[in-house]
């Protein structure tokens, strides 16, 4: 009996076939980074990419956005042959502009045309933080400013959504004189009577938030994005002091008067059409 015991084989662990392994595709599912659940990705795209647990916003694409707000067949995209180029000759800066053309899809970190929104003509420009984390180079601040004198000839409103980490450090100065450029086209849409709005979206930093991004006629954001010039350590060390938690955040933001509301994705097409509405025709705010 006991040599029955010790002749006993030996159990080993199953090495899962490739073919199992393949059973559940790649990208099918997504963590949310606040909660920690996991979701059909599709479940998630229904849900305007708003966690379905605890409503964290995740990030949407330029043509996630559109799609999400226009009605169908009407968006007209322009200026979207407009490429970088390499000013300063920034080593292996057009390298980097390509991959992130071929991941995206895109030209450039923003998209720029005009739609109708349940009916009502509207000016767009929508920016994507995939593309060099939507950094504001020379050929973002054209076709923004481009826009916004389209719309200022047509007599159309203006609404800019925001993603970015900044001026793009491979143009240098040219990158910076793009928040001039921009917001001298919206001080003359403003003077001819147009209306803008501004939603700062997560992350809205540096130089995109210290011009266009911030002198709309509305300024809104969407929860818990993060909106600010410096970083936040940055800050701390300048002024010596330790910054609240919530600082740079959308609800810090509104707190202390720098946002005129925080909107929730799902309602944000709703509050549009009813600003659109009201001053249909692209007149200013009274």
């Amino acid at each position: 009996m006991l040599k029955d015991f010790f002749s006993k084989k030996k159990k080993y662990a199953s090495i899962p076939r490739e073919e199992a392994k393949q059973e559940i595709p790649e990208g099918l599912m997504q963590k949310c980074p606040n909660c920690h659940k996991i979701f059909y990705r599709k479940e998630l795209k229904k849900n305007l990419n708003v966690c379905p647990n605890c409503s964290f916003h995740h990030q949407m694409t330029a043509r996630e956005r559109i799609d999400s707000l226009f009605d169908e067949h009407t968006f007209e995209e322009w200026d979207q042959n407009i490429i970088t180029e390499n000013p300063l000759g920034f080593p292996d800066y057009l390298e980097k502009v390509e991959k992130d053309r071929e991941k995206t899809g895109l030209n450039e970190a923003v998209v720029t045309g005009k739609g109708k929104m349940q009916g009502f003509e509207t000016a767009f420009a929508v920016m994507d933080s995939r593309f060099r984390m939507g950094s504001m180079g020379s050929v973002v601040g054209e076709k923004i400013a481009r826009a916004i004198e389209k719309a200022k000839e047509q007599q159309i409103p203006f609404i800019i959504f925001t993603a970015s980490g900044g001026a793009r450090m491979q143009e240098g100065v040219l990158s910076l004189m793009q928040m001039t450029k921009t917001s001298i086209a919206i001080k003359r849409f403003s003077e001819a009577g147009g209306l803008m709005i501004s939603v700062m979206t997560h992350p809205t930093t540096g130089g995109v938030s210290a011009s266009f991004a911030s002198i709309g006629d509305y300024n809104f954001a969407e929860p818990g994005a993060l909106i600010g010039f410096a970083g936040r350590r940055i800050i701390e060390q300048t002024i010596r002091e330790e910054l609240p938690e919530d600082f740079q955040t959308a609800e810090f933001l509104l707190k202390h008067g720098h946002l005129d509301q925080v909107i929730e994705r799902q309602d944000m097409k709703e509050v549009l059409t009813t600003l659109l509405d009201i001053h249909e025709g692209g007149a200013q705010p009274s």
